[in-house]
């Protein structure tokens, strides 16, 4: 027997209304966290206040919402490339940390005499450690067919073993009293920061600026057109002679360096050593925030800031109402939910067709 009610793609979508749709997905989780608090036992306005407002009542508040901003930028402005081009590329998180490991590791053995040159020399360590673990993802696609879902996830668990090794052998700090975590870096190694009195560093005009020069070169360049077309028609591209393979390492070693980028500069930002904490999951965040941006660099700046705003929020409401610190997760599961639902609503219409078996009756 079939269902009753059948989804059937509308004449016209589209447009507008796919801007408007993570709007709509934001609303309705704003909605279904107040009837979460309420149902833990908490004033809904008052925690709605406290998770979504009170992080940026001040200067110093905004400017950690820049601190949290600049890895999901990063991170989500490389997913994005893969997406478009139809490369389905999980793994951020393990190129945030290994970028993060090999950027720490030149970070603690910069010499005093390179100054300031220290920091660019980190920073593109940090850069070629996260494309250096996408390019594992890519080999394995292109040699041998492996499916890049897979491989990139399963490399993400590889990494937090090689951190994890890293920061209690050879990195650990020999007068941390066992705790795993490098020695702190040197103050020449560290990035600069943009507001005095905060932790907002330059990383976050790095990310900004990386998401303005990748909306570019996807809107306006022939490579960005190609990875549009081998995202939308795999075979039409295949047909044009864009090469697939190609397409496929550009995409997968951009994510990675971006991922990596944002792994050096959380390290050289706001931690300032290796710690086994360094990432309470910017990378998979990311995919989320790919998505509410509509796999725009540019559409990923908010989408950046309101995912920011849910980690400080969960912060917040750890220490000032006693909520779970899973509250914040909740909260970016219901906003990608929401946004499927919105989505859906928009591409298809629900039909009546009634009850049936399904199947023609032989005459």
């Amino acid at each position: 027997m079939q269902f009753p009610i059948q989804l059937r793609a509308r004449q016209r979508n589209g447009g507008i209304m796919l801007w408007l749709s993570p709007l709509a997905a934001l609303g309705l989780t704003v909605l279904a966290g107040a009837i979460l608090f309420a149902c833990l036992g908490q004033d809904p306005v008052r925690a709605l206040q406290v998770f979504l407002l009170a992080p940026l009542e001040s200067v110093r508040g905004w400017a950690e919402v820049g601190v949290k901003m600049t890895p999901l930028l990063l991170c989500a402005c490389g997913l994005v490339i893969c997406f478009r081009a139809n490369v389905w590329n999980i793994g951020a998180e393990g190129q945030f940390l290994t970028g993060a490991i090999l950027g720490g590791w030149v970070a603690l053995h910069c010499p005093a005499w390179l100054g300031f040159w220290s920091i660019p020399c980190v920073l593109a360590a940090g850069v070629a450690g996260g494309a250096l673990w996408a390019g594992v993802t890519a080999l394995l696609r292109d040699r041998f067919h492996a499916n890049e879902i897979l491989v990139s996830l399963m490399l993400v668990y590889v990494a937090q073993f090689a951190l994890a090794y890293c920061v209690q052998g050879p990195m650990q700090d020999p007068e941390g009293l066992g705790f795993p975590q490098s020695p702190l870096f040197e103050t020449y190694t560290l990035l600069p920061i943009l507001v005095s009195g905060t932790r907002l560093h330059v990383g976050f005009a790095l990310a900004v600026l990386a998401a303005v020069v990748m909306e570019l070169v996807l809107s306006r360049t022939f490579i960005g057109f190609q990875f549009k077309v081998s995202g939308i028609a795999p075979l039409a591209a295949k047909y044009a002679g864009y090469g697939t393979r190609r397409l496929l390492w550009i995409s997968l070693l951009l994510s990675g360096a971006l991922a990596g980028l944002a792994g050096i500069c959380e390290v050289t930002g706001p931690v300032g050593q290796l710690t086994l904490t360094i990432s309470p999951g910017y990378g998979f965040a990311a995919i989320i925030v790919a998505f509410v941006g509509r796999l725009s660099p540019a559409g990923c700046i908010p989408a950046a800031f309101v995912m920011a705003l849910f980690y400080l929020g969960g912060e917040l409401g750890q220490s000032r109402l006693g909520l779970p610190s899973s509250i914040t997760g909740v909260y970016q599961g219901m906003l990608l939910f929401f946004l499927l639902i919105c989505d859906t609503w928009i591409a298809f219409e629900p039909v009546w067709v009634g009850f049936g078996t399904g199947k023609k009756e032989a005459k």
